[in-house]
């Protein structure tokens, strides 16, 4: 790999801070808010949703964009970190400027990709991943799963309190502020500054390690990360191209900290079925039936505007950001797994230098062995302390090389007339 000169060096941080200029110009999640009102005509009066989006001009940034792209030139990696950037933010203005439109899902496809893609092994579709993890927890009792007594409901102030403790053990005056707000769509909204609660949402403690790890330590810890590198300030700015890596490892964090719940995965799953849907016409009412099936009206609303936020409501061109949770927590398992593979788990904490891409980080290690770009000075304790992580890792490429089906037709075998003995919820033999 041939190294950085110092004089791409200056036109990359020149770049650099141009498309964090674009980046911080197209706030995409706020230019596809619905308003909150929306959802008692729905839910009480089945009126159909007609979002009101507010006005968003793309100019200044595709002029950054433009600017950003007189300073990148050669093929050295950095340089092709900084290109693809500019494509995506390009994208992006692109995605903006065409809600409510068939163009818009286009657009979309593009930066999040749809069900249908094909994942890196060029043969299974995240459709595909989708439906076997709904089928495998498909007809499983969740609340047998749970010892009774075992989790305490919360209100949105008595979760925000609690989050606040551990928010500020672990970032100290870092910590971003927990704000309860009656603005919010989802239960719960993060960046490095602070952590918005939806005022009528309830929770309980387990959510709150939850929330911690999704939320704080993943997407609020990179952007923290992100603000200290002076010389490429676009890494602490979310945007399209850094979603798949970013909600991934969140969703890693959920799994590998033993806070992921059975209904969020089925619920993640659900979202990819029901995006492909949305694509093949259904529309809001009927995406909405699906998703009440399987579990309660209003959450069954909420994932349903996530699909149809800045698409037609009528179907045929969804919003398909949604999709990337599976594919990304697949990503970023194969890439950890790898790295440890090939004993470099060194590169498992460039991802937390900021917000990025895993295609970003040979051109962040590199930067990082020059001494360019600041160390992560917040991350969650499964990659600070790699010990844990390694062995599962280790374990979990030896697993691959098993030949489960025979295990489990044994133990399938084994177990077929063992009566059921007791559930966890109520502590009774089952009858």
């Amino acid at each position: 790999m041939t190294a950085l000169s110092d004089k791409q060096f200056e036109a990359a941080k020149i770049a650099a801070v141009a498309l964090d200029k674009a980046a911080g110009n197209m706030r995409v999640l706020s230019s596809l808010s619905w308003d909150n009102a929306l959802r008692d005509p729905f839910l009480k009066h089945g009126v159909m949703p007609k979002p009101d989006y507010p006005v968003v001009d793309t100019t200044t940034a595709r002029e950054a964009v433009a600017f950003a792209r007189k300073y990148i030139d050669g093929d050295h990696v950095v340089m092709q970190w900084l290109a693809r950037l500019c494509v995506t933010l390009d994208t992006t203005a692109n995605m903006m400027d065409s809600r409510e439109t068939p163009a818009f899902f286009e657009h979309s496809a593009a930066l999040y990709g749809q069900p249908t893609d094909l994942m890196l092994d060029k043969t299974t579709r995240v459709l595909a991943l989708a439906r076997h993890m709904d089928a495998t927890l498909d007809g499983i009792d969740f609340d047998q799963l749970v010892v009774e007594g075992y989790e305490e409901i919360l209100d949105a102030e008595g979760f925000a309190d609690a989050l606040e403790d551990r928010l500020d053990h672990f970032f100290g005056g870092d910590a971003p502020s927990v704000i309860v707000s009656d603005a919010v769509s989802a239960k719960a909204a993060a960046s490095s500054k602070r952590i918005r609660v939806r005022s009528d949402a309830m929770f309980t403690d387990r959510d709150v390690d939850q929330l911690l790890h999704h939320e704080a330590l993943v997407h609020s810890a990179t952007g923290l990360n992100g603000r200290l590198q002076e010389n490429f300030p676009i890494l602490k700015r979310g945007h399209p191209g850094t979603t798949e890596i970013q909600e991934g490892l969140a969703v890693f964090a959920e799994v590998i900290t033993g806070n992921m719940d059975p209904r969020r995965f089925r619920r993640l799953s659900g979202r990819v079925m029901a995006i492909q849907m949305a694509i093949e016409g259904a529309d809001f009412k009927e995406v909405f039936d699906f998703f009440a099936e399987r579990e309660g009206r209003e959450q069954a609303y909420e994932n349903t505007r996530r699909v149809f936020r800045g698409g037609v409501i009528s179907g045929g061109a969804p919003f398909t950001k949604d999709m990337v949770y599976l594919n990304g927590l697949l990503r970023v398992h194969n890439f950890i797994r790898t790295a440890v593979k090939l004993r470099r788990s060194d590169l498992i904490r460039v991802l937390f230098v900021g917000k990025l891409d895993i295609e970003d980080v040979p051109a962040l290690a590199q930067l990082a062995s020059l001494k360019r770009i600041e160390p992560p000075k917040f991350m969650p304790p499964w990659a600070s302390d790699l010990r844990f992580l390694v062995s599962y890792m280790a374990y979990s490429a030896f697993l691959n090389q098993v030949k489960m089906p025979g295990f489990q037709a044994y133990y399938a075998k084994e177990l077929d007339e063992v009566p059921c003995v007791w559930t966890f919820a109520d502590g009774d033999p089952e009858t």
